[in-house]
């Protein structure tokens, strides 16, 4: 169980580097759905049933809609 929380916070790591590094905004809204994943793995993992499906539910799920429709609106212009 500790080598699966180990791998669990070095994906996080790795998904808060890539977001930030990332170009495009919709593969950075994509990573970011992963990380929201997988932090409710980890509140599950934690014995916190509760917050585990109110991060599953808002930060993967809502966030990641409103970021899409957000984006969709928008105009891109490039050179």
């Amino acid at each position: 169980m500790r080598y699966l929380n180990l791998i669990l916070i070095l994906f996080l790591i790795a998904c808060a580097i890539a977001v930030e590094r990332t170009k495009d905004l919709v593969s950075a809204i994509v990573i970011f759905a992963s990380y929201s994943l997988v932090m409710a793995i980890l509140w599950l993992i934690l014995r916190a049933p509760d917050i585990a499906m109110t991060e599953a539910a808002i930060g993967a799920g809502v966030t990641t809609v409103l970021f899409i429709g957000v984006i969709s609106r928008t105009r891109r212009m490039e050179k």
